[in-house]
């Protein structure tokens, strides 16, 4: 009885993904969320599902990046995925995906199930669909509305870490790799130093507690922020010396970098990807996939749009730089992104009042524990500071971070009209701009009438 209604749930609901695509809808968790709805159990009735082959993606940052890398490396080497491209990262994502991609018999036709999954939901969807392999990208300060602090989200993944499960954990992110304890087996990956590596010695340099002893983490040098080789000054966890995957050689200016001998081809320089590629690295071999087949694919690999865009604006170029609202690690990544550019350029940066969900608030602590130092040497010859809620808070942090005033101006606004009106007195057109994705999409939406 129970696989008949998983049946006619699954008609429907297949139905229902046919309807939105004819109302023009993207409907990537309308038809899961329909579903769940009417079988609690749903997800755990499809078939041809191997959890050998089943891949959970989650952690704070590059959750989206790595499962895309992960798909499109796969599906080039020929082989049939499942998966929720989309981003749709909840468990009615995950169960639109595989309503999506089944008979109707409920035969999912993909032999490898590549999900990336939302960190505070993970053990929703491991306990319907539970999953052999968890990558975890890292686990750092976001959101605070949602998640409270990191050790929040620790405790959820940690619940579904057990001696049945694999664990891809980042070498260079302490919290991540103590994971380690709870899991049966263990892949490390990591990056070795490279040109972008660095040291932080500022007076509002932060570290982290130890995630076994609580005591502090000393970092020997950082290739992203809060990621680098690490030790813990009282109880000696470290990071591996030889994780079992390692990029090394990095070359930004010729795109490749090296791993156990084979030349690999970077689609994008950024420093944060290389732990994307380290941790696709780490999965596609487990896989069979060769290096040569890794290779390729990244020569053909494009992120998902929105990320990082260039935008012509009169004579101008604006390189828009996506960040996640209240996550100090992608903001600290914005500025090091722009630090390494050396030509003359203006810089625009907009943080917002959160609009998640009600009550609406504002904070801007996380903006202390970014190293600002970069852009005082990233040749910027002017910074404007928008935002209703908290441009000024915006500027009181460059100042204290030893950025010149006169070199700032504040407009305490979220109208067009102010901010492109000061963007034009300024004659250099090499330009940055830091915002979250509702704003950057209003300032394109505004955009033709200011050419």
């Amino acid at each position: 009885m129970k696989r008949l209604w998983f049946l006619i749930v699954l008609w429907g609901s297949k139905f229902g993904l046919v309807l939105c695509k004819l109302l023009g809808k993207n409907g990537t968790y309308i038809a899961g969320a329909f579903a769940l709805k009417l079988q609690k159990n749903f997800i755990t009735m499809f078939t041809h599902v191997d959890p050998e082959k089943t891949v959970f993606i989650t952690g704070t940052n590059g959750k989206s990046t790595t499962n895309n890398l992960i798909v499109h490396a796969l599906r080039d080497s020929g082989k049939k995925v499942t998966t929720n491209l989309e981003g749709a990262n909840l468990i009615t994502g995950v169960a639109t995906a595989l309503i999506r991609d089944s008979s109707l018999l409920g035969r999912v036709h993909g032999d490898y199930l590549i999900f990336e999954t939302d960190e505070r939901y993970l053990a929703q969807i491991y306990e319907q669909l539970p999953a052999k392999n968890i990558c975890i990208t890292n686990i750092q300060k976001d959101q605070v509305q949602r998640n409270g602090e990191p050790d929040f989200i620790y405790k959820k993944i940690a619940k579904v870490v057990n001696k049945d499960t694999r664990i891809f954990a980042n070498n260079e992110e302490p919290r991540t790799l103590s994971l380690e304890d709870y899991a049966g087996e263990v892949v490390t990956y990591g990056v070795e130093r490279h040109a972008n590596s660095f040291e932080k010695k500022g007076f509002y340099d932060v570290t982290m507690g130890c995630p076994k002893c609580n005591n502090k983490i000393a970092f020997q040098y950082y290739n992203v922020d809060n990621v680098g080789p690490f030790r813990c000054t009282a109880c000696g966890f470290q990071s591996r010396v030889q994780p079992g995957v390692l990029l090394a050689d990095i070359d930004f200016e010729n795109r490749t970098f090296s791993w156990e001998g084979h030349s690999i081809y970077m689609p994008y320089t950024q420093p944060f990807f290389l732990y994307n590629y380290a941790l696709t690295i780490a999965v596609c071999r487990m896989f069979g996939v060769t290096a040569e087949e890794i290779d390729k694919s990244f020569r053909t690999f494009k992120n998902i749009a929105g990320r990082l865009e260039l935008i012509p604006y009169k004579t101008k170029k604006i390189k828009y730089i996506r960040i996640k609202q209240e996550n100090p690690e992608t903001l600290t990544t914005a500025f090091d992104y722009i630090a390494q550019d050396k030509e003359p350029k203006i810089f625009m940066i907009g943080l917002e009042q959160l609009e998640d969900f009600q009550p609406y608030y504002t904070n801007t602590f996380y903006s202390f524990d970014c190293d600002v130092e970069p852009l005082l040497h990233a040749n910027i010859q002017h910074c404007i500071t928008f935002s209703e809620a908290v441009a000024y808070d915006t500027a009181n942090r460059l100042i204290y971070g030893g950025f010149p005033e006169d070199q700032i101006t504040v407009i305490p606004s979220d109208e067009n009209d102010d901010i492109f009106r000061e963007l034009d007195r300024y004659d250099c057109d090499n330009v940055y701009l830091i915002t979250w994705l509702h704003k950057y999409e209003q300032m394109m939406e505004d955009l033709p009438k200011y050419e």
